[in-house]
């Protein structure tokens, strides 16, 4: 019987496996973003068509609004107000409205802040790579 010396592996060295590492760190973060732009062109194109339906659905919703007008203003003529008066009316109601959504809209705007503790957060970290706290 012959008698086999065993097999010799030899150990890879440290910038053996750092080139190794970083090869293959390098390809899939390239490959992660192939998926990723893969998968965006799907949702970039769905968004589209959704942002154009919506657009189309609220040319109709202001196509009917102005109908829903000039129907408001003829039936405050039928009160035996002149046709103009009922426009008129018809104006300074929108103008109400949208005077009352304005002053909503500034007091919510005052409400917005800051994302302070992600501003926080962020400021840490590039002392965190280093290892310092």
């Amino acid at each position: 019987m012959a008698h086999r010396e065993p097999a010799v592996t030899e150990e890879p060295t440290i910038g053996k496996l750092v080139v190794d590492a970083s090869r293959d760190v390098s390809g899939l973060i390239q490959k992660e973003i192939a998926l990723a732009k893969s998968e965006l062109k799907v949702s970039v194109r769905a968004g589209g068509i959704s942002i154009g339906l919506f657009a189309a659905a609220a040319f109709l919703a202001l196509l009917a609004i102005i109908m829903l007008s000039v129907a408001i203003a003829h039936f405050i003529s039928f009160t035996g107000l002149d046709l103009a008066w009922g426009f008129l009316i018809v104006f300074f109601l929108y103008l109400l409205i949208a005077g009352v959504l304005g002053f909503v809209g500034v007091k919510k705007l005052k409400q917005v802040k800051a994302p302070e503790r992600a501003i926080g957060q962020a400021k840490e970290f590039p002392s965190a790579l280093k290892g310092k706290r």
